[in-house]
């Protein structure tokens, strides 16, 4: 092992359906105010459905 000044970051990750694990950098939430976001990303919270389940995104 590396002798580091600063420790590195933990690795985070998630399950994977499957088996395996998925490394996680940021995680981004939908509150309250979905319909609010929506529209200012230029859809129709009215039209299209809220989502129903949890999403996970990773950038």
């Amino acid at each position: 092992m590396a002798d580091y000044v600063i420790a590195p970051p933990v690795i985070v990750s998630v399950p994977v359906a499957g088996g395996g694990a998925f490394p996680v950098r940021r995680v981004f939430c939908v509150g309250h105010n979905y319909a609010e976001h929506a529209r200012e990303m230029g859809s129709d919270p009215n039209r299209e459905p809220l989502p129903t389940a949890s999403r996970l995104f990773s950038s």
